[in-house]
């Protein structure tokens, strides 16, 4: 059989036939295509090592509109050591209601949300950035502080939902910010969501 006999028939396959083998195969070609080819080229494109994730907790997440958020809401929903009005938190630390309302993601998001993220090279008070620490996930909060340290810039950081920040969000090294979120996707990352809570509940 000739070499264009072999590729009609392997397209044939692949690409019409309509079986649980040639399924099988489209499903890894796109596994394969999307981890090795398109995630790496829109990586790159982008500037970052992770050009897409998951919201995986609701520590972005508004209760109300941003009226409600910066003038009544508190944070946490009683569930923290203390309650806050957000905008009061937020004025204590000199970001002013109307330097907040020019942040990107004003309304916050929420847990099942995908996050499409660049370069967090120009990172500054108000964007969004995804960075790593010792827990078992990226961490996806609000810039509310930046200094500088030698030619590296140091982040703070805190979820808009929460009332204070954690000691994983002070002094986050440049090193360990992966990206800064610029576009977001509702719901999608819900399937990652219930892929992982499957297979870890498989895994018990």
């Amino acid at each position: 059989m000739g070499v264009k006999a072999v590729v009609k028939k392997v397209w044939h396959f692949v690409w019409e036939e309509d079986s649980l083998a040639s399924w099988l195969v489209n499903v890894v070609l796109a596994f394969v295509i999307i981890k090795f080819l398109l995630y790496p080229g829109l990586g790159f494109a982008l500037g970052t090592q992770a050009p897409i994730v998951a919201v995986v907790s609701g520590s972005m997440e508004h209760d109300l509109n941003f009226e409600g958020f910066w003038t009544q809401g508190t944070c946490c929903n009683g569930a923290c050591s203390h309650e806050e009005v957000q905008g009061k938190y937020y004025e204590n630390i000199n970001i002013s209601r109307e330097l907040f309302t020019s942040f990107r993601f004003l309304n916050g998001f929420n847990k099942g949300d995908i996050m499409v993220l660049y370069s967090s090279k120009e990172a500054k008070v108000g964007d969004v950035i995804v960075y790593v620490t010792n827990r078992p996930d990226p961490i996806i909060h609000r810039v509310i502080r930046v200094s500088d340290e030698g030619e590296k810039k140091v982040f703070w950081t805190k979820g808009d939902h929460n009332c204070d920040v954690g000691e994983f969000e002070k002094g986050i090294q440049e090193d360990h910010v992966i990206g800064k979120a610029v576009w977001r996707v509702p719901f999608l990352g819900w399937v990652k969501i219930v892929a992982v809570g499957f297979l870890q509940a498989l895994g018990r």
